[in-house]
């Protein structure tokens, strides 16, 4: 299993109900997609232009493959013309 912390920041003067609306639909699609185990926004509870995705994928090739979807090219450019910095951290489970 592979999971995919992607924490974001709004820049200023974004309001973060713009971003969640683009970002929400990018969840609705990414859920219907085959090896995706969880797809999740969270909205930080002190700070809301702090936004993160909390992915599961059942393993890399569906992680690479979701990259290449319609919905991931189409809404994540949106996105990141919102954001002032992204980090994105992949994680596979050490046994």
């Amino acid at each position: 299993m592979i999971k995919v912390v992607a924490k974001g920041k709004l820049k200023p003067g974004v309001k973060a109900d713009e971003y969640l609306v683009k970002a929400r639909e990018l969840v609705a699609e990414t859920r219907k997609e085959e090896g995706c185990i969880t797809y999740a926004l969270h909205q930080d509870i002190n700070d809301p232009s702090i936004v993160t995705m909390l992915e599961e994928w059942v393993d890399e090739e569906a992680l690479n493959q979701h990259n290449k979807t319609e919905h991931v090219r189409r809404i994540v450019p949106g996105l990141r013309e919102l954001r002032e910095s992204t980090e994105i951290n992949i994680y596979r489970e050490v046994e």
